[in-house]
């Protein structure tokens, strides 16, 4: 019998949360703390002592027995390391249990050993982690016991930022900052705080344990880096929303189960597109609380896909021909009181803050497509972006009929006077009501759509950190607001100031809106007419974070230093390089000593049958044209991989950098689909029990 829980029972149970510090911490302290959470004050070393005093009993009472500072370094992947909470033996040989607020506020783990791009020397060992207070402390509970996970930043030395958390956090203050100028000029004197908020949807896949440790590619890439299709992939879109299977069902039970418990508000839970997908989505969150979670979603999926005989894809391209897995991110800014700055009213024609609102986002998005575009490139993406219901590489925003129609009427008369309505939607069927229908419709092929009070920024990879891409989104939002308040503050009149701002913005950035199929060649062909920028891979993406104008923008709001966009490029380039070598060298490895070994066994099967069957006197010409195809792919097998070992042992004597990275994304990935192809033919046609690992329809369809 299925186990019976109620959500509102177990949820963030698990959490150092605000009720918790209320009923646990003494007033003045759980006072102090807070306003060190709201406005952003210094926390005393003696109130510390408290907290994590009372954050210490209460992670014992859970079952913890260490601590760690949970960070997420440039790696792609969180990092911890745990200390105990036991201190020196007392004289009766017992222990004491103790955690400082000394501890809690600061660790110290080697900065030297984590990616740097060169901020940091291999002798230049320290680095600082620094205790995100606005993340709650969490008890994670799995197979090491019960570790009090304490969200942090992670700084060098000399303040450089070698994470994740370090910049997003700095760019929510730069929001906040101008979002506040703005809205002040609108008259609002009573909110506080701004804070952009964000909802990720996490795409993945779910393959069956056994037949993922038969694929050397799955292991070392998670990706397969041979595979022909199966007859039926997607084609009859029988799986998008179907009814979940028991097993997935079962697994999806449990990893809400335990995403609740430390807060994660796991909402949404249903099949993708592609056989095997399933898609994960939780509620809005502040963005640094957001990022966490998705570390967590993330790091849970696999962790229960194990336990449920099953391993969790996370790459955006596991399988060619069918979708791929992004991470949609949703992003809207709202005030501390609770007004969304991105929520149109019944009658956006009217709300001239939204309106401005609006129109700086597509100054921003205009300005900086480039670096937009960079934050959600990786080399997984490469694959996806532009292919099988994944966005386009081509940055553009989608607003709908009714947004559109209303800057068409800022643009062309200078005013606004009517918003399009969204009516009713009449079904036809008497036993069925008439359904209020939206004003706009949706467009999935957009990268960058307005979705009714969020923007929904859908290029972001399935196992990419959504940092990056918030860090932009922030940044260039506060840029575009503070130009307008530098405009709007200096202003006689400010009616007809704001107006004129919001027109001259919808006249010049028009060029970025784009409402039709973000898949069609013939807007590939209209945004190259925009000179919207096409940026196909990567490689091509990663300068955008250092031309003058990013650093310009990054060092205005104190969210990069030129230094720190330079170790980030140079740490992508290193990253892009390594991905590729890794999926070179197990290209080689599984051609060499599964695959080539096979089809010579094969071959040699049908030899002897065809000299038995000719010996009987029989007509041997279909296992002869078959034998003849087969060794034929052989060969050329045999040759494309002698081409790719050649053309990566290359790349791999190369100097870490552009040039490198360059060159395994012209060569070594050119020279990689050229062994693919007659390994991947050879499948088709070879006996399937002499085929050396899973196919996709084991993979896909059998779990």
């Amino acid at each position: 019998m299925s186990e019976v829980f109620n959500v509102a029972d177990i949820f963030g149970e698990d959490v150092f949360n605000d009720s918790v510090m209320q009923e646990r911490l003494p007033k003045k302290v759980y006072k102090d703390l807070k306003k060190m959470i709201d406005e952003g004050k210094e926390l005393d070393l003696a109130t510390a002592d408290v907290i994590a005093h009372e954050m210490k009993e209460w992670a014992i009472e859970k079952g913890a027995t260490h601590y760690t500072h949970w960070f997420q370094p440039l790696t792609g992947v969180t990092a911890e390391k745990h200390d105990s909470f036991i201190s020196a033996p007392m004289e009766n040989g017992k222990v004491l249990m103790s955690f400082s607020g000394k501890e809690l506020i600061k660790g110290e783990p080697d900065a030297s050993s984590f990616p740097s791009g060169g901020l940091r020397a291999t002798f230049e060992a320290r680095g600082y982690t620094a205790w995100d207070c606005t993340s709650p402390a969490f008890v994670r509970k799995d197979a090491a016991g019960a570790t009090l996970c304490i969200p942090t930043a992670f700084c060098s030395y000399t303040g450089e930022a070698l994470d994740q958390k370090t910049p997003l956090l700095r760019s929510m203050e730069a929001i906040n900052e101008q979002a506040l100028r703005l809205i002040r000029l609108f008259g609002n004197t009573t909110s506080k705080k701004v804070t952009p908020s964000v909802g990720p949807e996490q795409e993945y896949f779910l393959v069956d344990a056994e037949k993922f440790r038969q694929r050397k590619d799955l292991i070392y890439t998670g990706r397969t880096l041979f595979g022909a299709m199966p007859p039926k992939g997607q084609e009859l879109d029988d799986h998008y929303f179907g009814t979940i299977r028991q097993r997935i069902a079962a697994f999806m039970k449990d990893v809400n189960k335990e995403l609740w418990k430390v807060g994660v508000t796991a909402k949404t839970q249903h099949n993708e597109v592609a056989p095997a997908q399933h898609e994960l989505a939780p509620i809005y969150a502040a963005a640094n609380i957001a990022v966490d979670h998705n570390q967590l979603v993330m790091q849970t999926l696999k962790r229960v896909a194990c336990q449920h005989g099953m391993k969790c894809l996370l790459h955006e391209k596991p399988f060619a021909g069918v979708n791929g897995s992004g991470k949609h991110n949703n992003w809207s800014i709202t005030t501390d009181d609770g007004k969304n700055l991105l929520d149109p009213g019944k009658t956006p024609h009217e709300n001239i803050q939204f309106l401005l609102v609006l129109t700086c986002i597509l100054k921003a998005v205009d300005t900086h497509a480039d670096l937009l575009r960079e934050s959600a490139a990786d080399p997984g993406n490469d694959h996806r972006l532009g292919a099988n219901e994944a966005p386009p590489a081509i940055i553009s925003i989608f607003l709908g009929e009714q947004l559109e129609d209303v800057l068409e009427q800022l643009i062309t008369t200078g005013a606004a006077t009517h918003s399009l309505k969204g009516g009713k939607l009449h079904t036809g069927v008497s036993t069925l009501p008439d359904v209020a229908k939206d004003a706009t419709d949706r467009n999935r092929t957009s990268p960058f759509a307005f979705t009714g009070n969020k923007f929904e920024f859908r290029m972001v990879g399935s196992r990419d950190s959504i940092a990056g891409p918030n860090v932009v989104l922030n940044t260039i939002i506060a840029e575009a607001f503070s130009d307008a308040c530098d405009i709007l503050e200096k202003a006689d009149d400010f009616g007809a100031a704001v107006h004129d701002l919001i027109k001259q913005y919808a006249t010049e950035h028009q060029r970025i809106v784009f409402n039709g199929n973000g898949y069609s060649d013939e807007w590939v062909k209209e945004a190259e007419k925009r000179g919207l920028p096409n940026i196909r891979s990567m490689v091509e993406a990663i300068p955008a974070l250092t031309t003058d104008k990013a650093v310009r923008m990054f060092e205005k709001f104190h969210v990069f230093t030129r230094a720190e966009l330079e170790s980030r490029a140079e740490i992508k380039y290193e990253n892009y390089a390594k991905a590729i070598n890794i999926e070179a060298k197990t290209m080689i490895d599984m051609a060499s000593k599964q695959i080539i070994p096979a089809i010579i066994k094969y071959t040699k099967t049908l030899a002897d049958t065809i000299n038995s069957v000719k010996a009987a006197g029989a007509d041997v010409s279909v296992q002869t044209d078959i034998l003849r195809e087969v060794s034929g792919l052989l060969a050329d097998t045999k040759n494309a991989l002698t081409a790719l070992s050649e053309v990566t042992a290359k790349a791999s004597g190369m100097e870490e950098g552009k040039e490198q990275a360059e060159f395994y994304h012209s060569d070594v990935f050119a020279a990689m689909e050229a062994l693919r192809a007659p390994v991947d033919a050879l499948e088709m046609i070879v006996d399937k029990e002499a085929w050396p690992m899973p196919s996709y329809g084991d993979l896909i369809f059998e779990v």
